[in-house]
């Protein structure tokens, strides 16, 4: 079995000895009953993975000393940014953590007009750490040691009006053309899908106004959580790692 993993988001370097944050601590603990001497595995997001041992467990502190690094990543040969509109609850976490381990490079909140979930302020500042600790588990889960940045939640209009390189793909049930119908991305792509109820007629005529290609998977339409999730799977089957 591999060495349970765990993101710390501070400096990490061979021979270096510290208590792991509360957090960590109390999964590998409590939830994982680790003891002394096991071996676990550590990365901060900035390349690369770091062995440590546990030296000391004590009720809810677990002292670590680092043994080695390792310089390797797991990153999908496509760069794909998925820009998703805000469903509610779980389902946005489903989307967001099965998103990373399906290779997404960066994950930009849409606010879309039918978007259930309405965020601003301190709550939108909220939930968007919340979301960043989705993704921070799925990459302890999946393995990579690269994590995905959340962005603060913008209206559609708003990220439109901001430059952006490569491709902009837009999920559609009514489109005509498929994934399969494009040539590989030459840099990287945008990948957009729509909030429960998809985008207003506004939103969808501003996302072609931006050259946005809209795409179709196939005849079924899919629910929010899946719709992303469907087309990065088949975007890794196309020109990917699968």
């Amino acid at each position: 079995m591999s060495a349970p993993r765990f993101y710390l988001d501070q400096p990490l370097a061979p021979g270096a000895r510290f208590s792991l944050p509360p957090g960590p601590a109390r999964h590998a603990a409590r939830a994982l009953r680790l003891t002394v001497d096991d071996v676990i595995t550590l990365f901060n997001g900035r390349g690369g993975e770091f062995a440590a041992r546990i030296e000391r467990i004590h009720k809810d502190e677990v002292a670590v000393a680092i043994t080695g690094f390792t310089d390797v990543e797991r990153e999908s040969p496509l760069r794909v940014m998925l820009a998703q509109g805000i469903s509610s609850g779980e389902r946005m976490d489903y989307t967001l953590q099965k998103a990373v381990e399906l290779g997404v490079a960066a994950i930009q909140p849409i606010a879309a007009r039918r978007s259930v979930v309405k965020l601003a302020g301190e709550r939108a500042d909220r939930r968007v750490a919340h979301w960043q600790g989705v993704v921070a588990s799925a990459c302890e889960q999946c393995g990579r040691n690269q994590v995905p940045v959340v962005a603060p939640p913008l209206a559609l209009a708003h990220w439109l009006g901001h430059q952006k390189d490569g491709r902009l793909l837009f999920l559609s049930p009514l489109a005509e053309a498929r994934l399969a119908d494009l040539p590989p991305p030459a840099k990287q792509d945008w990948l957009v899908a729509g909030p429960e109820g998809g985008f207003e007629v506004d939103e969808i005529a501003a996302l072609h106004a931006a050259g946005a290609i809209p795409i179709r998977l196939g005849p079924r339409v899919l629910r929010t959580e899946t719709a992303a999730l469907a087309a990065l799977a088949a975007m890794q089957s196309l020109w990917g790692d699968f």
